[in-house]
């Protein structure tokens, strides 16, 4: 802890601040310029999405992730809607957009700990771990299986 806060102001920032960061991180990340997340096509990899779903078991959890984007009227990844090219590369910036904001909140609620005593601020980094490293997991995971099915149906 380097900032000395009473333990109730502590509580307070905690308690509005991390759901707002998550918030606002997702939000300010939808409204992005597209062109910041559009790069060439990666190679085939498709022996990376066999060793998620072997190593981390994805496809059992995936489903139990909220996708935060459509509440700020962003990008919807929980379903596949075309297979259409176009649709493919914009399904995959957008799957670097969700990567760049969990990685973004990860780092912020990281520096909750500077007002936060330990034990509480080990708790507040295991948090911000656990609450998206599964997300930038998934994401990752999905721009492969989209990455591999691009190849295999326009190469």
């Amino acid at each position: 802890m380097w900032i000395n806060l009473p333990n109730a102001w502590i509580a307070v920032i905690n308690i509005i601040g991390i759901p707002l960061c998550h918030l606002a991180l997702a939000w300010w990340s939808t409204r992005l310029p597209d062109q910041l997340f559009k790069r060439p096509l990666p190679l085939n990899n498709h022996q990376g999405s066999t060793r998620y779903e072997k190593l981390l078991h994805v496809r059992r959890w995936k489903k139990l992730l909220p996708d935060a984007a459509p509440w700020f009227k962003g990008f919807a990844k929980g379903k596949l809607e075309s297979t259409e090219l176009q649709y493919l590369q914009t399904f995959i910036g957008e799957t670097r957009r969700g990567e760049l904001s969990h990685w973004l909140q990860m780092a912020t609620l990281s520096l909750f700990i500077i007002w936060t005593p330990y034990p509480w601020s080990l708790i507040i980094l295991v948090y911000a771990v656990l609450s998206n490293a599964p997300c930038i997991i998934n994401l990752r995971y999905i721009r492969l299986r989209i990455t591999t099915l691009i190849h295999k149906k326009y190469s």
